[in-house]
C-alpha cells in the first residue's frame, strides 16, 4: 500500500472515530463529511441554553463558551456562512480528539 493510501485510511478512521464520538452526545446534529479532514456539526438544540451567566446566542456563543468551558478551540460556522454549526479539524492524534470529544461533551452537559 502506498503512503498516500496509507495516509487516507488513516483520516478515515479518525473521522469514523469523531463522527462515533459526536453522535453520542446529545443535542449535537452530526453528517457525514463529504471531503477535508473537518467536521461541521449542528448546534441548533444548544442556542438559547445557559451556563452560569454564558448563554448561547449562535454559533460564537457556543464556541467561546466550549473555549472557556473546554479548553477546546473550534470555528464557528458563521465564519463560513452557516450560523448554527461548528467546525472541527480531526487531523490530530486519536488521543487529542478523544480528549477534545470529551471535554466538549462535559461542557455541553453542564448547558440547561
Amino acid at each position: 500500500m502506498t503512503p498516500t493510501h496509507e495516509m487516507r485510511k488513516e483520516f478515515r478512521r479518525r473521522r469514523d472515530m469523531v463522527l462515533g464520538l459526536l453522535r453520542e452526545i446529545p443535542g449535537l446534529k452530526v453528517n457525514e463529511p463529504e471531503g477535508a479532514f473537518y467536521v461541521f456539526p449542528d448546534i441548533s438544540n444548544f442556542i438559547g441554553k445557559q451556563f452560569g451567566d454564558t448563554i448561547i446566542k449562535n454559533s460564537s456563543d457556543f464556541c467561546m463558551y466550549i473555549l472557556t468551558e473546554a479548553h477546546v478551540a473550534l470555528v464557528a460556522g458563521v465564519s463560513f456562512g452557516a450560523e448554527g454549526y461548528f467546525r472541527m479539524s480531526y487531523a490530530a492524534s486519536e488521543t487529542q480528539l478523544r480528549e477534545a470529544i470529551a471535554r466538549i461533551k462535559t461542557a455541553l452537559n453542564k448547558l440547561v
